[in-house]
């Protein structure tokens, strides 16, 4: 195919290895002291190289070369570690490839690489800066025994509702956590005793909220990003709540992990 990509002259590269280093996609060698480029595969186009060359050797041409692969580049670069992926990622970035470094972004997911994306994909701000949406882990308080209700609160974070949650806040991570109907809690006598006990809470309504498709992205990042152990889903016995179960299994079908998701109903039936 024709594209734009770097063009090095032999005859002014002086060896010094600049536009190596600054090569994250690993395009470019040393070799016998001069600049080369090993494969059309790895080089993206966008020129980082240039402003490391300080004779002027590299400029960028329009050619028949093979397609740019992420997939190729990332394999190449992935044992180097993570300072120089999220170099690589963050030039992508900066250059507007989304596509691109969502391709990154999927093979380390795929390969179960660790490394931390927040500058590539920065924590959104929820809630428009409203207090009450804000982040937050929560201590169990126990209610003196001269209160009229004696049951202690399960409740272990803050926001609840699916809308505002973070799926990688931190108490994410590892948990187990139960997808509830906004009704549920009202049905279920027992909810905190027996359905929320050791569980991250998330509410929702997939009748009556908005925008619902972000509900199964948000799962979709619980189950990948955060790594949740399981998913439990308690429903009303009525039509509409089934969709917050089938949110939860689409949100696994397209998850590269397979975990549990269990289903409850209120009035309490177990399925």
């Amino acid at each position: 195919m024709k594209r734009t990509i770097i063009k090095i002259d032999e005859e002014k590269c002086n060896g010094c290895g600049l536009c190596v280093q600054g090569c994250h996609e690993g395009a470019l060698q040393l070799i016998d002291g001069k600049a080369v480029m090993i494969s059309d595969l790895y080089c993206d186009g966008l020129g980082a190289c240039i402003g490391e060359c300080p004779v002027g050797a590299i400029k960028l041409e329009e050619r028949e070369a093979e397609p740019y692969s992420e997939e190729a580049v990332m394999e190449r670069i992935a044992p180097k570690g993570e300072h120089v992926i999220l170099a690589h990622l963050r030039h992508l970035k900066d250059h507007d490839e989304k596509e691109l470094v969502k391709q990154g972004v999927d093979y380390l997911k795929r390969h179960n690489i660790p490394i931390n994306l927040q500058e590539i994909h920065p924590t959104p701000k929820l809630g428009y800066g409203c207090p009450s949406s804000m982040a937050r882990e929560l201590k169990p308080i126990m209610k003196p025994a001269a209160t009229p209700y004696s049951s202690s609160s399960e409740l272990r974070q803050w926001p609840v509702q699916l809308h505002l949650l973070n799926p990688q806040a931190g108490y994410f991570q590892r948990a187990n956590v139960l997808l509830a109907s906004d009704c549920s809690a009202f049905t279920a006598g027992n909810f905190h005793e027996h359905f929320l006990k050791g569980k991250i809470l998330a509410i929702a309504c997939p009748k009556l909220d908005h925008n619902t498709d972000s509900y199964v992205d948000k799962l979709h990042s619980m189950i990948d990003d955060a790594q949740i152990d399981t998913l439990s889903v308690l429903i009303m016995e009525v039509p509409c709540c089934g969709g917050l179960l089938q949110m939860a299994l689409k949100a696994r079908e397209i998850a590269s992990r397979n975990i549990p998701i269990k289903r409850s109903c209120c009035p309490w039936k177990e399925k």
